[in-house]
């Protein structure tokens, strides 16, 4: 499978919320650098961190694309979330199921046919004011 039908299962089955299929195409010891927080290292983190998410999000990711080096270890996607803010998520601004639409884009690495590292990015205080308004 190439960088790019990996990244693009990964994504789909995020789309699914299939949160299983997702773990199953990260390296045991996959890095997760989640916009504006903290590194964290392995697939415990990782399960943790998309059962947060989906307490306090409801999102779908569209307009994807995808785009790999000649190597395949290194892939960029660009996409459009398109959310629901379900449940106040620490310090954030409270939620009332408010409806955005953000620009957002990550960056992957690949080792022996898996991800083995997902750094995401996305204007906060965009989105801050995307709920706000």
């Amino acid at each position: 499978m190439t960088a790019l039908e990996i990244i693009r299962q990964y994504y789909d089955a995020f789309n699914r919320q299939d949160w299983d299929g997702m773990l199953a195409l990260l390296t045991p010891d996959v890095q997760h650098d989640a916009n504006q927080a903290s590194s964290y290292v392995g697939l415990d983190h990782y399960r943790q961190f998309l059962q947060h998410m989906d307490e306090c999000y409801e999102e779908r990711l569209e307009d994807l694309v995808l785009m790999a080096d000649p190597s395949g270890l290194r892939a960029a996607c660009e996409f459009t979330v398109h959310g629901i803010y379900k449940k106040t998520d620490g310090d954030l601004p409270p939620a009332t199921g408010q409806r955005y639409v953000l620009p957002a884009g990550a960056f992957l690495e690949l080792r022996d046919g898996k991800i083995a590292r997902v750094t995401t990015y996305y204007n906060l205080p965009l989105w801050i004011k995307l709920i706000s308004t």
